[in-house]
Parts: C-alpha cells; structure tokens; sequence
C-alpha cells in the first residue's frame, strides 16, 4: 500500500479553500475603525445621551413623578398648546409644501438670466436665526409695518398680525420654504423625462402629467422635507419669542415653566413629550421613503 502524500497549497489538481475579497482587510482593520467611531461616540454620549438621561430623570423629579410625562394630556393648557402647535406645524408643512413644488418645478424647467441669483436669494432665508425672521415679520405685519401702513393709508385702520399665530406661520413658512425648495429642485433634476413624454403621447393633459407622473415621483423626497418642516416648526423657538406676545405655542410653554415658574420638572417632562413627537413624525417618514429624512434638510 503506498503512502499518502499529504496536498500541498498549490499543487496540480488540489482546491484550495474558498476566501471571500477583503475578509482579511476587515478583520485587520476593525480595530483602526473603532479608532474612528471615537470621537463620534464621545460626543453622542457626553452631547446627547447623558443630558438627555438627565432630563428624563428631572422630568419625573416633581411631586407627580412619572406622571408628569402625561401633563400634556391632563392639563387643559398644555394640551391647548401642544393641539395650537402641532396644528400650525401641519398648515405649515402643507403650505410650505405647495408653495415649492411650484417654485422649485418652475426653477428646474426654466432657464433664464439671473436664475442662480434669483436661487440664492430665495434660500438666503437659511443664513438667518428665528429671532431675525420673527424681526422681519414685525417690520411687514407689526403695528408700524409695512401691511399696517398701507391699510391705514387704504382704509384709515391699521391691519397688525405679527403677534398672533397668522404672524407666527408666515415666519415659519418664510423660513420653512428655502428647505423645501432646494429638495424639490434636486429631486425633479432626477426624474425621467421619457415618462412625461409617454403620457402626453397618450394624450395626457399638463395637469394629469403632473398629478400621475410628477408629484408620485416626487413623492419621496415631498415627504422627506415635509417631515423635517413639521419637526422644525413644532420645536423652532426663535421666531415664537421674538412674536409670541398672545401666542400660546408648546416651546413658549416650556420656556415659561423654565424661566417664569422655576418648575423645572414639568419643562423638563414637557420637552420630551416634544422631542418625542418629532422623532415619530421623522421616523414615520423614514419608513415611508425607505431612505434618511435628514438628507432632505
């Protein structure tokens, strides 16, 4: 009986083991790119996880504990806020919305001189802090602004309503639209001429293209930076403060508990009932567009 010859790697007719691509490069370089996450992880936990288990923990601190975190439910005038926030968070979103399909489909169909400046301008909005949209408001629709000029000049009587939740939703939508302009301009550059093509050659009228085959494509990205329109308006502060001299809005309503009544407790519940609610709306609109909303800011 002859002796068995042990394989050799390599030799003729011997299989050498299967090896996935790169296997060794990851296994030898987990360890570099932990190094990496680091200094992510650093700041995630000293920036977010520990003040944010910090005011869990402050807001069930108060003589109704945990129970504080159902506030917003029970008391009469949280829940009138928070029903005055969420609904002008939505009008806001659906204005917005409309507002910069037209504008950003016109921008993107459309060349013309000066186009770039005119772009620039309608998102130079983005450089500004709400306080200074809240200013610019007072100056169209406060008691010596323009509107209130011009109506007393027309009718004898000044028309003011910066201070009111009319005044509060043109500063959001001014500083909501610039957002929503520049993701509908980047999505309708994506889409596929050949389908409005086909559906007018079989006779599709301009508005049906538009409500069968742009808006459904558009869709995504529609729900992506409406998402992030509502979380922006339900927690923008800025503006509110700079306006909010009759206007009863949840961060108002948290910042008054904070700094007027020294109820630290019930701020801290009440802002992450707030923070809550945002992550829902951004999460919903995750699972609906199957991609991160953040990348429609």
């Amino acid at each position: 009986m002859k002796n068995a010859i042990p394989a050799t790697p390599g030799a003729p007719g011997v299989l050498k083991p299967e090896r996935k691509p790169g296997a060794g490069v990851r296994s030898a370089g987990n360890g570099v790119w932990l190094w990496f996450a680091a200094p992510g992880l650093t700041l995630f936990c000293a920036f977010w996880l520990l003040p944010m288990a910090r005011l869990i923990g402050v807001g069930a601190s108060g003589p109704d504990g945990a129970m504080a975190y159902l506030s917003v439910l029970t008391n009469r005038h949280y829940f009138a806020s928070l029903l005055s926030t969420l609904a002008l968070s939505a009008v806001v979103t659906l204005a917005t919305l409309a507002i910069s399909v037209m504008v950003g489909l016109f921008l993107q169909r459309n060349r013309f001189a000066g186009q770039s400046v005119l772009l620039a301008m309608l998102t130079f909005p983005l450089a500004f802090p709400g306080v200074v949209v809240g200013f610019m408001v007072i100056m169209l629709a406060g008691r010596q602004g323009l509107i209130g000029s011009f109506t007393n000049w027309l009718f004898g009587e000044s028309l003011v309503f910066a201070y009111s939740l009319a005044g509060l939703f043109l500063g959001y939508l001014y500083f909501s639209i610039p957002r929503v302009i520049l993701t509908v301009v980047a999505a309708a550059e994506k889409l596929d001429p050949s389908l409005e093509e086909a559906a007018r050659s079989l006779g599709a009228r301009p508005w049906q293209v538009l409500l069968h085959v742009v808006l459904p494509a558009l869709l995504p990205a529609l729900i992506s930076s409406g998402a992030i329109c509502f979380a922006t308006s339900v927690g923008a502060f800025g503006t509110a403060f700079t306006l909010a001299a009759n206007i009863d809005v949840l961060p108002m309503t948290i910042y008054n508990e904070f700094t007027g009544y020294a109820n630290f407790a019930t701020a801290a519940s009440l802002s992450i009932v707030l923070g809550l609610i945002t992550w829902a709306m951004l999460a919903l609109a995750r699972s609906l567009t199957g991609s991160g909303v953040a990348a429609a800011a």
